[in-house]
């Protein structure tokens, strides 16, 4: 069914205003944008703002916050950044009040239990679901992973893995961990389920039957999701559509407001930081290398120097 006239409308002036966005960030003035588009240099900059303060909420930007979007400065800084948020940037899953932010434990294990009884392939969306949580990959990365990835040649879990620099947004291999419980049961659970259905299997006696080179999460049919390009000739950018919508379809199951990619991140930064972690290592396992840039995804809690003084001697 066709669009609308207004949601059509919406939708090419959403498109033009991604174009205005990239203009800026590649280093074109304000005015000479807005006399490209036939518009006010004041409708450009209200436009471009807005849309990436979207892209905050909606997707998340390395190292840029929300209030960091109203500077062009700041936006020519992570343009980087930008370019790879506008990869899973969806106009229409933007909600204007839902922002990003840091979940408590228990909205998440109860986003887990709603994902669970609404959805019609609950082991694999709750494998799904658990991951950015522990480990704050982001989708095209988990398309990108592979069963070896995760699993040891006997089976057992590969607690200290690798984000390969094949699988990283950014192309820089950094250290993955899997020590989460409950992402090892719904992973768990979603394996076995694959073995039984007969999908991507591999030698009887490794890998618990699996093929290790196969991607670790396939189609319900046990298809392969497919990941292509998604931008100009010699750009080296791509996308996952596929496990992007269905990442926003469990995310909806889940009915937690604030609840993106971006909040599972944070959350997992916020949980870092009260185990003692420092800015540099929240970076390493998110694939962020500037501290200042981790910095204003979520700062480092610090405690009043009252209580740091407390019966030093």
């Amino acid at each position: 069914m066709e669009d609308d006239p207004e949601t059509a409308g919406d939708r090419r002036q959403t498109l033009q205003t991604i174009q205005m966005l990239r203009e800026v960030i590649d280093g074109d003035p304000y005015a000479t944008v807005a006399q490209r588009w036939g518009l006010s240099r004041s409708a450009v900059d209200r436009r471009i703002k807005g849309l990436a303060v979207q892209l905050t909420q909606a997707v998340g930007v390395d190292g840029l916050q929300e209030s960091g979007a109203a500077f062009v400065k700041r936006l020519r800084m992570h343009r980087d950044a930008i370019l790879q948020a506008l990869e899973h940037f969806d106009p229409a899953q933007v909600s204007s009040h839902r922002e990003a932010r840091v979940l408590k434990l228990d909205e998440v294990d109860l986003g887990a239990r709603r994902v669970r009884s609404r959805s019609t392939r609950p082991l694999h969306d709750l494998a799904l679901y658990y991951l950015p949580f522990a480990t704050g990959l982001r989708p095209l990365e988990v398309a990108r992973l592979t069963v070896g990835d995760y699993l040891l040649e006997d089976g057992s879990v590969r607690r200290e893995s690798r984000v390969r620099a094949d699988v990283a947004i950014n192309g820089r291999d950094r250290p993955l961990f899997f020590n989460h419980r409950r992402l090892d049961e719904a992973l768990g659970a979603y394996l076995d389920e694959r073995i039984r259905a007969g999908h991507g299997l591999g030698a009887a006696e490794h890998w618990r039957g699996l093929d290790p080179l196969g991607p670790l999460f396939l189609g319900a049919e046990g298809e392969v999701y497919p990941i292509t390009p998604n931008g100009g000739e010699g750009q080296n950018r791509y996308v996952c559509r596929p496990l992007l919508e269905i990442y926003r379809k469990i995310f909806r199951q889940a009915d937690i407001p604030g609840l993106c990619t971006q909040s599972a991140r944070l959350t997992l930064m916020s949980r870092m930081y009260e185990r003692g972690a420092d800015e540099d290592q929240v970076g390493l396992v998110l694939g962020i290398a500037d501290r200042s840039a981790v910095r204003e995804q979520l700062a480092r809690p610090r405690p009043e120097l009252a209580k740091v003084l407390e019966e030093l001697a």
